[in-house]
């Protein structure tokens, strides 16, 4: 009779467990786009909207460190809002992208588009031109560690609609 009982009240809570899951997975992608646009859950603070031509859409740089004769390399943190990005540029000296938080892009000249997700490190080569920004549908943070000893970023034309929302496959371990 207990075993009876047991499965009835399972019978009526399974229903209502599996519906405020659902909700609740809902909620959350909702609401990690809506954490990107808060400031008080970034690492560094978002800095100074970037005013400069050399991005599309709205992004935020926070200088951390700027070069001079003793250490070589600039860092920085950027925000991109959705769907902002650089134009394709190039770094004599290469650069290094760490993804702190969002879905991002990244994409070397002659190479497919890749996602960039949070944890993920992007290693850029010296002189190749590539562009980084944020996913269309996710705001997006990194670190830029640039290195300076060689000369300052090279920018080039933007990135066209078609480059930027074209294919793109997930990043290899």
């Amino acid at each position: 009779m207990k075993q009876l009982l047991q499965m009835k009240q399972l019978k009526i809570i399974t229903p209502l467990i599996f519906t405020t899951l659902l909700s609740a997975c809902g909620n959350k992608v909702q609401s990690i786009n809506t954490d990107m646009n808060r400031t008080e859950n970034l690492i560094f603070a978002k800095g100074k909207k970037i005013e400069n031509d050399n991005f599309t859409g709205t992004a935020w740089l926070n200088s951390l460190v700027d070069a001079d004769s003793t250490n070589q390399n600039a860092v920085g943190s950027v925000t991109f809002e959705p769907g902002a990005r650089t134009k394709w540029h190039s770094h004599p000296a290469g650069q290094i992208i760490l993804a702190l938080d969002g879905v991002g892009y990244y994409q070397e000249k002659g190479k497919e588009k890749v996602i960039v997700r949070k944890g993920e490190v992007v290693k850029c080569p010296i002189n190749v031109p590539h562009w980084h920004g944020a996913s269309a549908d996710t705001a997006f943070v990194q670190i830029a560690i640039t290195g300076r000893e060689k000369g300052e970023t090279v920018w080039l034309e933007p990135v066209s609609d078609k480059e930027y929302y074209g294919g793109q496959k997930e990043r290899q371990p």
